[in-house]
C-alpha cells in the first residue's frame, strides 16, 4: 500500500517549476541513517546552467575536485583520490558531460565543460509518507530526526488517513500534514510546514533509546554540502521505476508500474518475479519515462537539444 501511495503522490506533485525524486539519503553524518521518501527539489537563479551541463546526476568527487572550466588540471592535482577512485570519477564525470579529458606530456588532464552553478537549487522539501497514521512504525523518530537536523526548507507528511488532533500533537511542530488521495491524487493541506534554516547548525540523531539520544552536530558547510548532494540524486534519479519484465507488465499513462494480470500498480523489485505465480519472463514494456519527465516537471531530458527551459514561479509547492 505505501508504494503504490508513495508513486500516486509523485505523479500527482510532478509540475513544470519543480524536480520530483523518491528514496534518497539524508543522513550526513551517518549516511544510511535516514531515507527521505519523496524530495521536492524547487529550482534556484542557476538552474537553467545546471541543466545545461547534463541531465544525469553529476558526481559528487567532480563538483568538489579542483577543477573548473579554465585551464586543464592534471586528474592527481584535481582530486584527493586513490589513483583508482580518481579514474573512475574522471569516467563518469567525461561520460555525463561535466569534465573533458586529454592527455599532456602523457598524463591525463581535465576541464569542466561549465561553471558549476551553486545556486542552481532554490528548496528542497522532504515528505515522508505514511498512508495509515493506525500503524505509525518510526514515523515520529523520522519527522523529529528532520526537524532537528534541519537539513531540508520544510517537512511534510502526507497520508490517507484522517487526521485528528492527537496524530498533530505527535509530530514536531514545525512538520507539515498533507492528507492525499491516492485514487483521485487530491490533496489537502492539513497544517502548513514551518520553514526550517538549512544554513543554521543541526542536530543529526544517531540512535534514540528509552534514556537518552546519540547526537551529532552537524554545521551549516556539511549541510551544505549535503543538501547539494542531495539534489544532484534528485536531478538524476527521478521517481519512475523501469516497468515489470513481465508479459503482464505495463506502464500507466503516468509512467508507474503495472500488472495487467493484478489489475493494479505493483512494485517491480518486490511482487514481481519467479515468486509470483502469474509470472512470465518478458522484456519490461516500453515506457517513455524520460519523455514523461520531461514533460511534466523541470529536468531536462536533452540540454543539447532545445536548451533548458526558463523556469517561473518558483520555490513553492502547494
Amino acid at each position: 500500500m505505501e508504494y503504490r501511495f508513495e508513486l500516486a503522490l509523485c505523479a500527482a506533485l510532478e509540475s513544470p517549476d519543480r524536480v520530483v525524486a523518491r528514496q534518497l539519503g539524508a543522513g550526513v553524518e551517518t549516511p544510511g541513517t535516514r531515507i527521505v521518501d519523496v524530495c521536492l527539489l524547487s529550482p534556484g537563479p542557476g538552474f537553467d546552467d545546471r541543466a545545461a551541463v547534463s541531465a544525469e546526476r553529476i558526481p559528487d568527487p567532480a563538483i568538489e575536485a579542483a577543477v573548473g572550466p579554465g585551464e586543464a588540471v592534471p586528474v592527481r592535482d584535481a582530486f584527493d583520490l586513490p589513483p583508482d577512485r580518481a579514474a573512475a570519477v574522471v569516467e563518469r564525470a567525461v561520460e555525463v558531460g561535466y569534465l573533458e579529458r586529454e592527455r599532456r606530456n602523457g598524463r591525463p588532464v581535465v576541464r569542466a565543460t561549465a561553471r558549476y552553478p551553486e545556486d542552481w537549487v532554490g528548496g528542497l522539501v522532504a515528505v515522508e509518507n505514511k498512508p495509515d497514521l493506525g500503524t505509525p512504525g518510526d514515523l515520529e523518530a523520522q519527522l523529529r530526526y528532520d526537524a532537528a537536523l534541519g537539513l531540508f526548507d520544510e517537512v511534510v507528511l502526507a497520508t490517507a488517513s484522517y487526521v485528528t488532533r492527537a496524530h498533530l500533537n505527535r509530530i514536531p511542530d514545525a512538520v507539515g500534514v498533507w492528507r492525499f488521495d491516492p485514487e483521485t491524487g487530491e490533496r489537502k493541506v492539513v497544517r502548513e510546514p514551518t520553514p526550517l534554516d538549512p544554513d543554521a547548525p543541526g542536530v543529526e540523531i544517531v540512535e534514540e533509546r528509552p534514556s537518552r539520544a546519540d547526537v551529532a552536530l552537524v554545521g551549516p558547510e556539511a549541510k551544505a554540502r549535503k543538501r547539494r548532494r542531495i539534489a544532484e540524486r534528485a536531478y538524476g534519479k527521478g521517481w519512475r521505476p523501469e516497468p515489470p519484465a513481465c508479459a503482464h507488465g505495463e506502464a500507466t499513462a503516468d509512467g508507474r508500474p503495472r500488472c495487467a494480470h493484478f489489475d493494479r500498480v505493483v512494485d517491480p523489485g518486490r511482487e514481481c518475479g519467479s515468486g509470483c505465480p502469474a509470472f512470465e519472463p518478458a522484456d519490461p514494456p516500453a515506457a517513455d519515462r524520460e519523455g514523461l519527465r520531461d514533460e511534466r516537471t523541470a529536468w531536462v531530458a536533452d540540454p543539447d537539444g532545445d536548451g533548458p527551459r526558463r523556469q517561473s514561479g518558483l520555490s513553492r509547492y502547494l
